[in-house]
């Protein structure tokens, strides 16, 4: 009579096979193209740092990381796209400091933004910028604030829509000099800058890997950089602090994340990648020219990234409630 395995000791023997199939998946993977997600449209600043990250990540993996933009509702329909994906290394997002608020501004989500992913690491920390039209009768931050305080509402203030970078920094911006602008929110920093361009709004924060060009070009005026330093790619540029606003300051950091349960050989595999991309001469140069640069080695390690991604969690937490703003 044939002797049956009892149901225990098929659970066991499935977890050993796991655990040895484990080391060979890591040796195979990745087999096919590198899916990076970007919750946002193409051209913007995020949209930018992925770029130079997938060419370099893929030529590492032995495989092409095909960036796709997948937009709308604050960052939140890409992020939740990753998050119900196969776990298996195939579909990854990079997202920016949106990470730290979401799990704040929006009350009712599809899926877990926290415990819904798993990180892989940090990539870089990008200045903003305080920009306005090219016309704004203002040329430096303290003759801008006078004016927001004597105009108002009567001036309008764009971003990128709720959540998004440039909505955080005019969250701070007008807590800063206790007086409200009119915020007027677009479909992402894109569409806000071509109006900001255009003239038809007044003030926008935005990364510098998204200003830069257009303030060498002088298609936009720039009053400050909102980082405790100033920044080399915009040496004449004074800090906020400098000019009188030492609460008004925000870096928008980028990390890489993959979908809850994707084996741990696997996220160690992508985060060696990124650790090599973020030593790539050309990643290291072209971040340089936008204003910014790769993190420390240390922090392009999960561990790294998710104790910085829930101490921000904890940061921006008081500052979204206090202002009372939600997306939902």
């Amino acid at each position: 009579m044939p002797i049956r395995p009892s149901r225990r000791a098929l659970l066991a023997l499935a977890a050993a096979f796991g655990l040895a199939a484990a080391p060979a998946m890591a040796q195979q993977y990745p087999t096919r193209p590198v899916s990076m997600v970007v919750p946002f449209a193409a051209g913007g600043p995020t949209d930018t740092v992925a770029r130079l990250l997938a060419e370099a990540m893929g030529r590492e993996l032995g495989q092409t990381v095909v960036v796709e933009n997948v937009g709308g509702a604050g960052g939140t329909i890409g992020a939740q796209r990753v998050a119900q994906a196969r776990p298996d290394g195939y579909t990854i997002l990079l997202h920016h400091i949106g990470m730290a608020t979401i799990p704040t501004l929006y009350r009712r989500l599809g899926y877990d933004p926290v415990n819904g992913f798993e990180t892989i690491g940090l990539v870089t920390e990008v200045p903003m910028t305080l920009v306005a039209r090219k016309d704004f009768p203002a040329d430096t931050l303290q003759d801008a604030v006078a004016l927001i305080r004597r105009e108002g509402e009567k001036l309008n203030y764009a971003n990128a829509g709720i959540g998004a970078a440039s909505h955080l920094c005019g969250i701070l911006l007008m807590k800063a000099v206790d007086k409200a602008m009119t915020t007027v929110p677009f479909r992402g920093t894109g569409p806000a800058m071509q109006e900001l361009m255009a003239g038809r709004v007044d003030l926008m924060c935005d990364q510098t890997t998204n200003t830069t060009q257009q303030i060498a070009a002088g298609s936009i005026k720039v009053l400050a950089v909102t980082t405790p330093e100033r920044v080399p790619a915009l040496p004449n540029v004074p800090t906020t602090a400098e000019a009188g606003l030492p609460d008004l300051q925000v870096t928008i950091w980028h990390g890489l994340y993959a979908p809850r349960g994707t084996p741990a050989p696997v996220i160690e595999r992508l985060s060696r990648a990124l650790q090599v991309a973020l030593r790539d001469e050309k990643v290291v140069s072209r971040f340089a020219d936008l204003g910014t640069a790769p993190v420390a080695q240390e922090q392009a390690t999960p561990e790294a990234h998710r104790r910085f991604w829930q101490a921000d969690i904890a940061k921006w937490r008081p500052v979204i409630q206090a202002a009372g703003q939600y997306a939902d």
